[in-house]
């Protein structure tokens, strides 16, 4: 097993490479750079303070000007010569300086950091805790009342989007009813509070946006458990392990069930970096300052160096989190051997 996580802990490293080199050129390309938002800010003060209202010339930068620019931002180098030195910060542990806020972007991620996972780990905790359950019930229960209403309720949730349920309970919860809050970590007198204020408030902040977090991987994960499960019930073994005297409940909790979480296993470790990241449109409706809220704003921005730090964050998260499927996978599955 040893030598199998050696490969694949080096196998990140052209993979890595690869997606960091993919986004980067893109960076490169896309118009509306930092260049461009800096002269778009010079020619609207131009404008607001009338100093081109009496015909003077439009581009308030001069051509050394912007030269200077782009040797200071490394665009008036080649693409790859660029890269190459972007990737040996990034080795260092120097991801950058933010073109917007000029803030250093390992700041400005870490900042941010304790949010997404605060949201992940309840989130992640949320979906496999009710998921496992309600599915193994749905297997059991196939065709009852049950099965047939809580199929329609996933249903729902599944088709709308998680964003969307987020701004549906802003409507009803917290601007109809003001049963919770709109938005938000903490409310303005928090610094006040007791702890146990504190903790109340904290969970107040939290329902909305973790139901709209669980409620996009709620459906899919339910329905593969029961799937797999039923799959599981149907097989050999577990009509023998009945004819040997088992009962049913015996039979589903100590064999069906172990081999029906092998694929919930398998998407246990890719959700690593859906932890971190978080989902920028959520972030963006419930305002919560965390990392997708900050890369969907680098997005808008161009701030590119945000961009690219966020994508190493994630990027490696992800390629870690593949290795840790495989690992999970093995311990649910004494059959799965690393030679």
């Amino acid at each position: 097993m040893t030598a199998y996580l050696i490969r694949r802990l080096l196998l990140v490293i052209p993979t890595f490479i690869g997606i960091t080199v993919m986004v980067f050129t893109i960076t490169r390309f896309v118009p509306g750079g930092p260049i461009e938002r800096m002269i778009a800010e010079a020619q609207q003060m131009q404008q607001h303070t009338g100093a081109n209202a009496g015909g003077g010339r439009s581009q308030p930068l001069s051509d050394d000007q912007i030269e200077e620019l782009r040797r200071y931002y490394g665009f008036d180098q080649p693409v790859m010569i660029s890269y190459l030195k972007w990737l040996g910060k990034v080795v260092c542990g120097d991801l950058g300086t933010s073109t917007r806020y000029y803030d250093p972007v390992w700041e400005m991620i870490a900042e941010r950091i304790p949010i997404s996972l605060y949201f992940g780990l309840l989130s992640l905790f949320a979906v496999y805790g009710v998921c496992i359950p309600l599915g193994v019930t749905k297997a059991i229960r196939h065709k009852s009342h049950f099965d047939n209403i809580s199929s329609i309720a996933v249903f729902i949730g599944y088709a709308i989007p998680g964003w969307v349920v987020g701004i549906l309970l802003l409507l009803l919860l917290a601007s109809h009813w003001e049963l919770l809050p709109l938005g938000g970590m903490v409310s303005d007198g928090f610094a006040s509070m007791t702890w146990m204020g504190k903790a109340g408030d904290i969970a107040r902040h939290t329902v909305l946006p973790l139901t709209a977090y669980v409620a996009g991987s709620f459906a899919v994960m339910t329905f593969l458990m029961k799937n797999t499960l039923m799959d599981n019930l149907a097989s050999d073994y577990v009509r023998t392990a009945i004819a040997k005297g088992l009962s049913f409940r015996q039979a589903v909790l100590r064999h069906a069930l172990r081999n029906s979480l092998i694929p919930m296993a398998t998407s246990f470790g890719n959700n690593i970096s859906v932890i971190l990241s978080g989902s920028f449109l959520i972030e963006k409706v419930f305002n919560i300052n965390g990392m997708g809220l900050l890369g969907y704003e680098s997005v808008v921005e161009r701030d590119y160096p945000v961009v690219m730090g966020i994508l190493v964050i994630s990027s490696l998260l992800f390629l870690v989190g593949n290795i840790l499927s495989d690992i999970c996978v093995a311990l649910v599955d004494p059959r799965v051997q690393f030679d």
